[in-house]
């Protein structure tokens, strides 16, 4: 069977459209008949949406939410005996948008001969790599619905350190865009009105007022290609990372800062230990894991030390010696992985490094998002106490040479 798109009256005369799941378009018209609808048109799924660009813009991406939906549903159902292509044809009724679309293929594609894996290999932005073979692996083991369940493990896994980590990196941003945005408005509305009230033509002012004042000239006279000059800076900043070369300047600069770099490491170390750990329980070979794992890997720079350390691990067999050399990973790391070639359950020992590593960037992410409150709350009190001084300073200069009347001259 296959995916068609229908246009449709209904018996009220209203236009309908949608897709149904047939083995010709004789039996959509069939179905749409049966249903009281009038089809004025039946062409496959794929026939309507070619070449209509506008359709593949605005339609709804698979999310990882969709995908461990439709993993833990897929294994599910076999764990019950049903069969792989009728689950899949359970399951196409469930999903709508392009994820319907894929499985109605994809069991199409197992009907005619070709395996679950290589079937779904064909959407790689949907499938990722590590997916498409462990998928490959349960396949050949005759474990499939086992192999599923840990997927779903490993997603919602990554899915919750993911949000965790991007949580503890994007709050200081928000924050301190809040506290420019609120500062900016202070010097440019607040400032001048005070500074004009209380400041004499000609008098002497402070460094720190005469600075603030500058500021706010300039913010007032030149704010829009200001805001212009930095949003070209942001934009060209954008495609600049785009390209190979920046790509790999920002990744080496992630590693050289504080907090950031430490975010990096770990959650390299995370995906390396959790990846390799995953493929090698399921039976993939070591060359090949790494391989995938590599691919894995966010930081250019990490990856290419980790690629460099395959490439020898490949020829020697010694993951261990070789990932101490990359200095990625901390000493009780090697060690445990170590331990783990030495016992024959590196699969096991490279899953336990990675839980524990996991464990602990979850928690340095939750330690840094507490903390962020009260930095920014620190700065924003030196910024509008260097403000408030700026502006107090000159008002107490004019206060001390005002002498009462009467006074001793």
């Amino acid at each position: 069977m296959a995916l068609y798109f229908y246009r449709a009256f209904s018996r009220e005369g209203k236009k309908v459209t949608g897709y149904l799941d047939a083995s010709s378009t004789a039996a959509v018209k069939e179905q749409l008949t049966r249903q009281g609808f009038f089809p004025v048109a039946i062409t496959p799924a794929t026939e309507e949406t070619k070449g209509k660009w506008w359709q593949k813009l605005f339609e709804r991406p698979v999310s990882t939410k969709d995908k461990i939906l439709f993993t833990r549903q897929l294994a599910t159902l076999l764990e019950a005996g049903i069969p792989l292509v009728q689950a899949l044809e359970l399951l196409s009724d469930q999903f709508t948008g392009k994820m319907r679309s894929i499985l109605i293929t994809v069991k199409d594609d197992i009907k005619g001969g070709k395996s679950f894996a290589d079937s779904i290999k064909k959407y790689p932005k949907v499938f990722s790599t590590i997916y498409v073979q462990l998928v490959r692996a349960g396949e050949a083991a005759g474990n499939l619905e086992v192999i599923l369940n840990r997927l779903v493990s490993l997603m919602e896994r990554q899915l919750e350190l993911k949000k965790r980590v991007r949580s503890a990196m994007t709050m200081p941003i928000i924050q301190l865009v809040a506290a420019i945005v609120v500062v900016a408005f202070l010097i440019i509305k607040v400032v001048p009105g005070i500074t004009e009230a209380f400041i004499k033509p000609g008098q002497e002012l402070p460094f720190t007022t005469g600075l603030l004042l500058g500021i706010s000239e300039f913010l007032s006279a030149y704010y829009l290609p200001f805001l212009i000059v930095i949003a070209a800076i942001i934009a060209g900043i954008m495609y600049w990372r785009t390209t190979d070369t920046g790509a790999r300047v920002i990744d080496q600069i992630k590693l050289k800062l504080p907090i950031i770099g430490h975010f990096t490491q770990m959650n390299a170390i995370v995906q390396f230990c959790q990846t390799l750990g995953m493929l090698l329980e399921s039976g993939v070979n070591l060359s090949e894991s790494l391989d995938i794992v590599v691919k894995v890997i966010d930081n250019r720079i990490l990856a290419d030390a980790l690629k460099t350390a395959k490439d020898k691990i490949v020829k020697q067999g010694k993951i261990a010696q070789y990932l101490k050399q990359t200095k990625i990973f901390p000493p009780i790391a090697i060690y445990m992985i170590s331990t783990g070639e030495e016992s024959g359950q590196l699969d096991k020992m490279l899953l336990n490094v990675a839980q524990t590593y996991e464990e602990d960037l979850k928690e340095y992410a939750d330690r840094l998002t507490e903390l962020i409150g009260p930095v920014m709350l620190i700065f924003m009190a030196v910024i509008v106490g260097f403000i408030v001084l700026s502006v107090v300073q000159p008002m107490m200069q004019m206060f001390e040479g005002i002498q009462m009347p009467g006074g001793i001259g």
